[in-house]
This record gives C-alpha cells, structure tokens and sequence, in this order.
C-alpha cells in the first residue's frame, strides 16, 4: 500500500555533489576551475571566429572542426552553472526539471559531439584516398547534410531519456554522485523498476557511440592501409600528420568516456572520490583540451590568438 500511495511521487529537487572529501576546499578548488571554464569558452569560441573570418579554412576539415567546438561549447555551458554554484557558492541543489533539461543536453552534446567526430574521420579517409576529387566529394552541400544529420540523431536519441526519468518515482534518497545530472546517476534514485530506461540507455549508446567508435576505428585502418601503399616515406609522414589533430581529439573524447562507462559497470568498491573525478574529466577534458590541440596544429588559430592578446596589450597601455 505504502508503495502504491508513493508510486506518483516526485522530488522537487536533486541534491549535487562535488567532489566528496574535499569540501574544505571548495571555494580554493573554484579559482582554477573557473578558469578552466574560460579557456573551454575562450579557445572553442576563438576556433569558430577564427574559421569564420579566415577564407583559408572555408574546406570540410574546418567546417567540421567548428561543429567540434560548437559541441565543446555546449557541454561547457551545461555543466558550468551547477559547477561554479557547488564550488564557489556551495548551493547544491537543482529542481527536478531543471535537471532533466541539463541531463537532455548534456547527452545530446555529447552524441553530437560523437558524431562530428566520425565526420572528421570520414574527412580524412577521403583526403587521403582521393586527394584529387575531396573538393567534388566533400562538397558545402554534403557537409551541411552531414551536420544536419548529426544533429537531428542526436536530438532524436536522447528525446526520449527525460520522459523516462520522469515517469518513474522518486521518494527516497535525491542526492546525486556528480555535479550534474546524468541518466544513470538520476535512474538509480528511482523507487521502481528501470529496466526500459536501462535498455533504452543500452540500445541509445550502441547506436551512437559504439557504431561511432567502431567507424572511426575502420576509418583509421584504411587511412593505415592506404598510407602504407605510398611509395614516398615522406608522402607517408605527410599523411599522418594529417590525422594527427583528429587521433588527439577521439583519444580525448573516448578514453575518459570508456573510463566512466567502465568505473560505473565494474568499479562499485571504488571510492565515490574517483567517480566524481572520472565523470568531471568526462565532460570538463575534451572542451578544454580539444582546442589547445587545433590551435597548436592549426597556424591561422594560433595567429588570430596572438593578435587577440596584442591587441588587449595596447588597449591596456592606451
């Protein structure tokens, strides 16, 4: 009966958590990750205007990147609120609807993000098997379908996962592992069975992030093997040095994510400190490293960087 009358019940807010053990240092902790959180905002932003601006990079390539730091963008932006209010207000608390609405578009960014980077293999599969036709292949027309493509999986997949959640009953615990909401953090608080939201999850991350992963794994072995086919060492070390930008930025993505997927599966008797570590490297990693990685390849970035700091020297000396 007691479960019955509880059966509709919801919590009207979720509890956050930071990072567990290091409370006392909270406020100290939010110095360096605010600054974190400008260089993710700072460097994707000067990505997109850099490529925006520069003729020179209006090809696939950078228009791919720049689907890579709007993603980049928008995983910061999720997660930043909840972040700064933990550690530089300790205000933990975020409405339930307010935290399925993060929890949509933090997902969401994620798969997108996911998805550009299999368009990025894509990209240099045919650069470097068909040099000569990239410009007819991977036309302006191509490259916006594939966008739009990327976008609307990503949209569609995760729609579903909110209405999941709430559907299910919540009149126990409501404090959450991490500083933000996920579907698997929020799903275990609930007081009845998950196994559609479980399967769902399960059949949502195979069709996004497996099949990616997988692609951009067969992706690489065919770069390899038509790499491997030049005769000039040189020719070979150009090529390579193409995918270098891009192996950076799936290693980036992929690794903290297979290191969640793995902690959250087999890590039960880890300490709630590692989780929380490995989900803020998850979502907080990949947005800042991804453009110190393009602006050190990319020459035209590290310009526009250079005349940006210049120009903030002479208005401050003016």
């Amino acid at each position: 009966m007691a479960d019955n009358n509880h059966s509709h019940f919801q919590h009207s807010y979720f509890v956050l958590t930071g990072i567990p053990g290091l409370e006392q240092q909270y406020y100290w902790m939010a110095f360096p990750l605010g600054a974190i959180y400008v260089i993710a905002l700072f460097g994707n932003g000067i990505i997109i205007s850099t490529i925006k601006s520069e003729s020179s990079l209006h090809i696939p390539m950078y228009y791919f990147l720049c689907m890579l730091a709007f993603a980049d963008m928008g995983l910061t932006l999720c997660t930043l609120p909840s972040m700064l209010s933990i550690f530089w207000f300790d205000y933990k608390f975020i409405a339930f609807d307010a935290c399925l609405v993060q929890m949509y578009f933090i997902h969401t960014f994620s798969v997108i993000e996911s998805g550009v980077l299999v368009a990025m293999a894509i990209d240099r599969v045919v650069a470097i098997w068909n040099p000569l036709r990239y410009s007819t292949i991977l036309t302006n027309r191509v490259v916006c379908k594939t966008g739009m493509a990327i976008l609307s999986r990503a949209v569609c997949v995760v729609f579903p996962v909110p209405f999941l959640i709430k559907r299910l009953p919540f009149y126990r615990s409501n404090i959450l592992s991490h500083s933000f909401c996920l579907h698997q953090d929020v799903m275990r608080l609930a007081c009845a069975s998950t196994r559609v939201n479980s399967l769902y999850g399960l059949i949502a991350v195979i069709f996004t992030k497996g099949s990616d992963s997988l692609s951009i794994l067969l992706s690489y072995v065919f770069i390899f093997r038509t790499v491997m086919a030049l005769a000039s060492r040189e020719g070979q070390r150009k090529a390579f040095n193409t995918c270098v930008s891009h192996i950076c930025a799936v290693l980036i993505f992929y690794v903290p994510l297979i290191g969640v997927s793995v902690i959250h599966r087999f890590g039960k008797h880890l300490s709630p400190l590692t989780h929380a570590l490995m989900a803020n490297a998850y979502l907080v990693v990949p947005p800042v490293l991804n453009p110190i990685v393009y602006t050190v390849k990319t020459k035209e970035i590290r310009k526009k960087i250079i005349q940006i700091f210049v120009q903030t020297k002479i208005t401050a000396e003016g």
